[in-house]
């Protein structure tokens, strides 16, 4: 699923998230990640490097 950002960033969240907005989205950029609490689209954004982020991914369980 993805959303409209303002800021031109388009937002994605897991298709297995279900409907009760307990998850995550995330916005690549072409020097930066965004990822935000999908039940407050409007609050904080952690941003993270892509090289940060690739290492995050590259170290969850099954991405070995």
């Amino acid at each position: 699923m993805t959303t409209p950002d303002p800021c031109g960033a388009t937002w994605r969240k897991s298709s297995r998230s279900g409907s009760d907005s307990d998850c995550v989205e995330v916005a690549t950029g072409a020097r930066a990640v965004g990822v935000r609490d999908s039940k407050d689209p409007a609050g904080p954004v952690l941003a993270f490097d892509r090289r940060a982020w690739t290492t995050f991914v590259a170290g969850l369980p099954g991405r070995a």
